[in-house]
């Protein structure tokens, strides 16, 4: 190694021990900057030896192993108007951070809610499928009653309650969609009535259709 070479990793080092103004062993600093530096394992010791040697860092050893720190002196004291300000600074970074986090984790949870629900295109198809399935069942409720005598109370109690679960179904995915639609709708620039145009989307208060009383 040239002398520029130690010259130059001393003072990254130097600059490093500064900044973090903790103390390090040699290997922590070799393993902090090798792969942003390139620094080699024998020109950080070697560095760190010269520095402690010309006082620019401060040296201890604990049997085997030397600990290398900043030297303190280079250090504006601090009083304790400045140690109390700092207290109240940390304080209020850590309600700020409790604040951030309960919001974090909130906005997550609707993240995640959204991410579960369905997209407008699922939601388009739904519609069309309970539709169909609506349609189907009013044929198949109007032929029944058309039967007049020819149904039993049974097969009569049968399709009441089967009348009453998709009604409920039917009232259920009312429900959600427009939920889903809300929620599209808080950051959709244009009025609800646009979307529903542009998605080609059609309610019941289009074809004037009330939900049936249970």
């Amino acid at each position: 190694m040239s002398k520029k070479d130690n010259t130059d990793s001393a003072g990254v080092i130097l600059a490093y021990l500064n900044a973090k103004n903790r103390p390090y062993s040699a290997q922590d600093v070799f393993c902090n900057l090798q792969s942003q530096h390139g620094l080699g394992r024998t020109a950080v010791v070697k560095s760190m030896e010269l520095l402690a040697l010309e006082g620019k860092i401060k040296e201890k050893t604990y049997g085997k192993q030397k600990i290398y720190f900043a030297d303190q002196a280079q250090f504006k004291d601090v009083n304790d108007a400045d140690l109390k300000a700092m207290d109240v600074r940390i304080a209020s970074l850590n309600e700020e951070m409790q604040a951030l986090s309960q919001s974090c984790g909130q906005l997550n949870a609707e993240l995640k809610e959204l991410n579960n629900s369905l997209t407008r295109e699922e939601m388009v198809s739904e519609i069309a499928r309970l539709r169909d399935e609506c349609s189907e069942c009013h044929k198949r409720l109007d032929k029944i009653k058309s039967a007049n005598n020819h149904v039993t109370p049974e097969e009569k109690d049968k399709v009441l309650k089967e009348h009453n679960v998709y009604v409920k179904e039917w009232r259920k995915r009312k429900r959600l969609t427009s939920d889903i639609m809300d929620t599209i709708l808080e950051g959709y620039p244009k009025s609800k009535k646009e979307f529903l145009e542009e998605v080609g989307v059609e309610t019941d208060e289009d074809y004037k259709v009330v939900l049936p009383t249970i």
